[in-house]
Order: C-alpha cells, then sequence, then structure tokens
C-alpha cells in the first residue's frame, strides 16, 4: 500500500504533553443555586493529548514514536505514564519536575455535548535546568535510535523555549533528520532553518503584518512572508473546513476538504502534522501529502474527542 513507505519510520516529538480528561454525564435539570445545567456524572475517561497525541498518531500510521516532554510529580503526572504504558509507547523522554504541575483539560459533556472546559496547567518556561534536562534526553534519543524526523508540538506550556527550539533544531540539522514544527504565537518566529512550518489560518492571522484571507493569492503571500523570515522549505496554512494551503517552495497550492459529518475538531491538528511530517521525510510528492492530510484531519473530526488517526481507513479514502 502507498503508505508502507511509513512503517517502521521513527520520529522524536518534543513539546507539550497533557491529559483530555472527559466527564460525561446526562442533564435534565437546571440548578437551583445558579442558572447552569446540573450534569450527572456517568463516567470519567482519560485520553493522551498535546504532543502526546501526535506521538499516538505516529505509532497509527506505522511510525515508531519518541516522546521527549515533562510532567508533573503529581497524581496526574503518574496517570499520564500510565496511559503512556496502556498505548505501549516508551516513556524514556519523560521526566518528572518539580517546578510545575501535569497538564490536563477536563471537558464536562452533558448530553453529548460539552458544557466547560476546565484546564489544569503551568505556563512559565522550563528553567535552566530542566532546559538542559530535555536538550540532553532529546540528543541521548536522535544518537541512539534512527531518527528520520523530529516534531516540535507548541502549545504555549512553557515546553518549548526560544533557546532550547534554537539548540534542538541544530542539532536536528547536524544529524540529516527532517524538522517539522507546529507553532505558537508566543515563539512563532523562532524556528528558523525549519523543514515543514505548520501553523493554522488564526496564528498566521496573529504574527502577520498584513491581513490573511483563505484565498490563493493571500495565502501565498503569507507564505512567501513566512519563508522569508524563517528560511524553512514548505509552508503548510491549515484553514479548517476550508481546506489546506501547501507551498514546497515551488509556489503554492489550495487543497479543499471533503464534506465530513464533524464531531469534534480537537487533535486534528495533531493527526495533520503527524502525517505530513512523515509523509514529506520520505519524499512524498507535495500533493498527494496535502491530500492525505485533509483526509486525515477529516476523519478525526467526525470521532468524539481527542484521537488518532485510522490507517487502514485513511488507504481507503484515498483509493476513493
Amino acid at each position: 500500500m502507498m503508505l508502507d513507505v511509513l512503517d517502521g519510520l521513527c520520529v522524536l516529538i518534543v513539546g507539550d504533553v497533557m491529559i483530555d480528561r472527559y466527564l460525561v454525564g446526562s442533564v435534565s435539570r437546571i440548578s437551583p443555586e445558579a442558572p447552569v445545567p446540573v450534569v450527572l456524572q456517568k463516567s470519567v475517561e482519560d485520553r493522551l493529548g498535546g504532543a502526546a497525541n501526535v506521538a499516538l498518531n505516529v505509532k497509527a500510521l506505522g511510525g515508531v514514536p519518541f516522546l521527549c516532554s515533562l510532567i508533573g510529580e503529581d497524581q496526574d503526572g503518574q496517570r499520564f505514564l500510565d496511559l503512556l504504558s496502556t498505548e505501549k509507547l516508551t516513556p524514556l523522554g519523560i521526566r518528572t519536575s518539580s517546578e510545575r504541575c501535569t497538564t490536563v483539560k477536563t471537558r464536562i459533556l452533558g448530553n453529548h455535548q460539552q458544557m466547560l472546559r476546565i484546564d489544569q496547567e503551568d505556563t512559565h518556561d522550563l528553567s535552566a535546568n530542566e532546559e538542559a534536562v530535555m536538550l540532553q534526553r532529546a540528543v541521548t534519543i536522535m544518537d541512539h535510535d534512527p531518527i528520520r524526523v523530529l516534531i516540535l508540538q507548541d502549545y504555549n506550556k512553557g515546553m518549548l523555549p526560544e533557546r532550547l527550539i534554537r539548540n534542538l533544531i541544530q542539532e536536528a540539522k547536524k544529524r540529516g533528520i527532517f524538522i517539522a514544527v507546529d507553532p505558537k504565537k508566543t515563539n512563532f518566529f523562532a524556528y528558523q532553518g525549519a523543514d515543514l512550518f505548520k501553523p493554522n489560518l488564526k496564528e498566521v492571522r496573529e504574527s502577520a503584518p498584513f491581513p490573511i484571507t483563505p484565498t490563493l493569492d493571500s495565502l501565498q503571500k503569507a507564505a512567501d512572508f513566512l519563508i522569508e523570515k524563517l528560511q524553512n522549505r514548505y509552508t503548510m496554512l491549515t484553514l479548517s473546513e476550508k481546506g489546506i494551503f501547501l507551498d514546497d517552495g515551488n509556489g503554492g497550492q489550495l487543497y479543499p476538504t471533503i464534506a465530513r459529518n464533524i464531531s469534534d475538531v480537537s487533535g486534528a491538528g495533531d493527526t495533520v502534522i503527524s502525517i505530513a511530517a512523515m509523509a514529506l521525510a520520505t519524499g512524498m510528492d507535495a500533493a498527494l501529502v496535502a491530500r492525505l492530510s485533509n483526509l486525515a484531519g477529516g476523519q478525526v473530526c467526525e470521532s468524539p474527542g481527542v484521537v488518532p488517526v485510522n490507517r487502514a481507513l485513511l488507504e481507503k479514502e484515498l483509493a476513493q
């Protein structure tokens, strides 16, 4: 099959990890204490989120993920390690810290609708000691395992301060490793020299000094601006229901999505960066990469909550 080239591809993911927690229940009345719905809790489910969801997608696509991040010395940190074990993901790149808590996003769902989200997180940058530990761990993995792709997955939780970004890119370049970036606003322009830069439309609009619309000419102007600033090889702009713009260095194209029954957009960006980085690193044609990314991102939006891509279904949809 076409995706067999991804089998066994070793991918190092560095970034913010988290637990996505779902409190699921039913709503039949309004609270007498305040005008808010009362959710009768039925179940609680924890899933790997953030950069850990990227690792799940890499695994689902046939790759071998290595995850490098910090969690807190707390109960949720142990829960995160338990989830890694359940998913058969190695914890070798995970370190605990007494300086931050484990990030948890708790979504309260009533009658199949999200009522509220509660975030538990620390967002300060890594300390100098934590930064050194993360760099050493990532470099050790690069040297010990045949890493072909480095994905820097930023959620603005402090795991990727500017100096660490520069050092990771430098170390990856020394080893000929393909570098893919899913950025956030704070260090948006710190990723000079990356191979693939994949922001969404909102992030580009917040960072560019001119207005951007989801039209080919406007997106090309944005891509030219990013390439001038970052010297990156590929620019992928995700446009939600309008699809994907991908510039491979020879001018960009706009690739529309197909119609989907959208249930939940959470985690779609994790899926897109996973398939795009792996496919481009293996030399896959840019147009095919964009089609795969559209299909994979759309697929996970049809399921409630954060889920990884289904490779067999992806191959079937691509064939159709």
